[in-house]
């Protein structure tokens, strides 16, 4: 593959998924806000108008599409990134201050949102500046990043069941426990580099993460499932069940291809493109 065509598979790729994911997180968190909050409100409309048109238009784009738009794209998405980073920082400010007693956004879902706002900023940038991580660090960061973001899940899920569903709320609060070890786990072999960076101790590390992620990813489904039939009690909207499903089979699809580049096979750019 080209690095050219590579560049834009992977910048529509990132941008397809993730401003989808920005567009549904500005519609939680004004769920969450008290009706008083109405500047609040109006900000996370805002975003949400904001990448639903920039979700809108990355798919008007091809593998075709030539390289130098596809990189004044990027500093555009890049841009609405940050602003929607510093708007969640804030609301997390202004929740930790005790300013929106009464709201329902947790703040450790705050704090989860901006950090994949930033995650995905710094994305486009890395893109723009052709500055991508090797594969070895790449493995590593992604897994701290992602195994993070997939404990959040579980604990949030854990909170918004119903307390009487005692069965699934059980469940949920294991991943959170089993996604906090494996975390800690891929913040050990991150303080080992570049000692811990060798094939063998990396495929195992993604092979053992895949089971776990696959384990969480079809509990999700199955939770998704049954709040779209109304066949459990919670206060989880079914968008949101939906979300945090999307974001484990996201995380799969990563550890997939990190998988097949231990390997040694390559990675079709069509296949970036979901």
């Amino acid at each position: 593959m080209r690095l050219t065509d590579a560049f834009v598979a992977r910048s529509l790729d990132e941008i397809r998924f993730w401003s989808r994911i920005m567009k549904e997180h500005s519609l939680f968190l004004r769920l969450g806000f008290r009706c008083e909050d109405t500047q609040l409100i109006a900000e996370a409309m805002q975003f949400q108008a904001t990448f639903e048109d920039i979700e809108r238009r990355s798919h008007a784009y091809s593998l075709n599409t030539d390289p130098s738009t596809i990189r004044e794209f990027n500093c555009e998405v890049q841009n609405a990134a940050t602003h929607i980073w510093a708007f969640k920082r804030k609301v997390l400010g202004l929740i930790l201050r005790c300013k929106l007693p009464g709201g329902t956004n947790f703040p450790l879902l705050v704090d989860h949102v901006s950090r994949e706002a930033n995650y995905f900023r710094n994305r486009l940038d890395e893109l723009n500046c052709g500055q991508l991580e090797p594969l070895h660090d790449a493995i590593i960061d992604e897994n701290v990043f992602f195994l993070r973001i997939m404990a959040d899940h579980a604990k949030f899920i854990g909170h918004l069941l119903d307390p009487s569903e005692r069965k699934l709320v059980e469940q949920a609060r294991e991943f959170g426990h089993e996604f906090d070890q494996l975390m800690f786990q891929a913040i050990d072999l991150s303080s080992m580099r570049p000692q811990s960076q060798t094939v063998p101790l990396l495929s195992q590390f993604v092979d053992e993460n895949k089971v776990s992620v696959k384990s969480l990813r079809d509990f999700k489904k199955t939770a998704a499932d049954l709040i779209e039939q109304c066949r459990i009690k919670s206060i989880i909207h079914p968008l949101l069940a939906d979300h945090v499903f999307r974001e484990a089979e996201r995380f799969l699809f990563i550890l997939e291809m990190f998988d097949r580049s231990l390997s040694g096979h390559h990675v079709n750019k069509k296949e970036l493109l979901f």
